[in-house]
């Protein structure tokens, strides 16, 4: 993929406020992704690195801790379901309608528990196995990685 090409992609994700685009031509492959400031504090990995430069050093020891308290939940991780996709996540259909599904919730396989809105589609993400919503981990309207744990389900 030529230079010029990569200028316009990247020009096209700054001016139409999408985080993020994949192209794909022939065995080439780019990804172009833009942080937002007003959602880089809700991905405790993403932000981690640009703590210290806005934030003194203890401040940045402090916030260590919370992201240190996060691999201790990682035996909690094996029982998350994970994003399929690449998207925004959303907890309901609409701005005025419930969420799909909150905590203490009891869910079974194949129950709907969120949308992820990848390329203006919305996408029904489905419970894998029965049982209970113990956790969260994603913010509505938050951009969502393949792979990232969504929910806690035990």
């Amino acid at each position: 993929m030529d230079l010029r090409k990569l200028k316009k992609l990247i020009d096209l994700v700054e001016e139409s406020g999408i985080a993020e685009i994949e192209v794909t031509e022939g065995e080439e492959k780019v990804r172009i992704t833009r942080t937002i400031a007003n959602n880089q504090p809700v991905y405790a990995a993403m932000h981690h690195a640009p703590q210290p430069m806005l934030a003194p050093a203890p401040t940045t020891t402090a916030s260590a801790a919370p992201v240190a308290a996060a691999p201790a939940a990682g035996p909690d991780l094996s029982k998350a379901l994970t994003s399929p996709m690449v998207g925004t996540f959303y907890r309901a259909a609409s701005p005025s309608a419930p969420a799909f599904a909150e905590v203490g919730q009891s869910v079974n396989a194949g129950d709907t528990l969120c949308i992820i809105e990848a390329m203006k589609l919305m996408n029904e993400i489905e419970a894998d196995r029965s049982g209970v919503i113990k956790e969260i981990l994603v913010v509505n309207g938050q951009p969502v990685e393949y792979g990232e744990p969504l929910f806690i389900i035990e």
